[in-house]
């Protein structure tokens, strides 16, 4: 599963998702991943999301996928909505295995399930889970994508290509298995998967005043760090050297011959934090045993600038639409 173009978001999308109800805070916007509602006194935080490409694990991973951009927003996600449908409505084990993982990822960050829908369909192949997610401000101020502000530090945490690369472990054990990759190092790819959620670290980064958060999904942190700059109108400058990379990634990516940079990472928080404020940051996550790295800084400008050695390359172009793992789906249709 891809995602639409900007082009085709701006001409299809937008122009028919307007709103001019005073309470909508924030609406549909290029970027920003969730909704901000007033309700009463206080703000609601909403996101939607559906998970078509994965089969192992699919109800928890849903659940973990919608709750991080609640999470990156700075509030605490609270309540969800789930839709699962499975191919046929012989699929009952498979939709009860299904519920049991979207309890099981329920009961780890302490949200509710509070209702949904579930059915089948002939016109699918593989089940497909969608979980709307909730969380109220009670008092903090959302952190949004389009914060950043020029001097600002670029924190991004655990490393890249983690969801990815476990989902292909998961998945495509068997093409892993013909390029070579060994059973021990599968099952170090099948774990990164444990490090998908991001409610921890982004509590800490909102603690730290960060301006702009933003988990790494679908187009991996390259297409994270294009969103942001763009919708904050700046310039991110980025050190490829300092971005944290686990070796079983590196060796994933080499034998599916794939880029980390673009491949989704659930479980990967980018965020942007002033310079005073990035080093105690940085030290708070270590603490609670997450890897942080400061990787770069905002400057006057547009686009992500990616310094590697020498060589300093300039990007501009929103391109959501790709990503690694859907072009995985492609080669090795399951």
């Amino acid at each position: 599963m891809s995602k639409f173009s900007l082009e085709v978001l701006e001409r299809c999308v937008f122009p028919h998702a307007v709103t001019h109800d005073p309470d909508v805070l924030l609406g549909s916007a290029f970027g920003e991943d969730v909704a901000l509602t007033r309700v009463g006194d206080d703000i609601l935080a909403s996101h939607v999301d559906p998970i078509i490409g994965a089969i192992d694990n699919i109800g928890w991973l849903a659940v973990h996928v919608a709750c991080n951009d609640i999470a990156a927003s700075g509030i605490r996600p609270r309540w969800i909505l789930v839709l699962v449908l499975v191919p046929s409505r012989k699929d009952e084990d498979l939709l009860e295995s299904i519920m049991a993982d979207v309890h099981r990822a329920a009961v780890e960050i302490n949200v509710s399930v509070v209702g949904g829908h579930t059915g089948y369909s002939s016109g699918i192949s593989r089940p497909l889970v969608a979980v709307s997610a909730f969380g109220d401000a009670r008092g903090r101020t959302p952190v949004r994508t389009g914060g950043a502000k020029v001097g600002d530090h670029v924190m991004v945490t655990k490393g890249i290509a983690l969801e990815g690369t476990a989902i292909l472990a998961c998945d495509f054990a068997d093409v892993a298995r013909d390029l070579g990759i060994t059973d021990h190092e599968l099952a170090r790819a099948k774990d990164l998967i444990l490090d998908v959620s991001v409610i921890r670290e982004a509590e800490v980064f909102a603690e730290f005043g960060a301006s702009a958060m933003h988990d790494v999904t679908r187009g991996g942190i390259f297409e994270t760090l294009l969103e942001m700059a763009r919708t904050s109108g700046v310039r991110f400058r980025i050190n490829i050297s300092l971005l944290p990379q686990r070796a079983v990634v590196e060796r994933f990516a080499r034998c599916f011959a794939f880029d980390p940079l673009r491949m989704i990472s659930s479980g990967t928080l980018v965020a942007t934090v002033e310079p005073g404020n990035a080093d105690a940051a940085a030290r708070r996550l270590g603490e609670i045993g997450i890897l942080c790295a400061d990787i770069g800084t905002v400057e006057h400008g547009d686009g992500v600038e990616l310094i590697d050695g020498d060589k300093t390359d300039h990007f501009d172009e929103i391109r959501c639409e790709d990503d690694e793992l859907a072009r995985m789906w492609t080669l090795y249709p399951r």
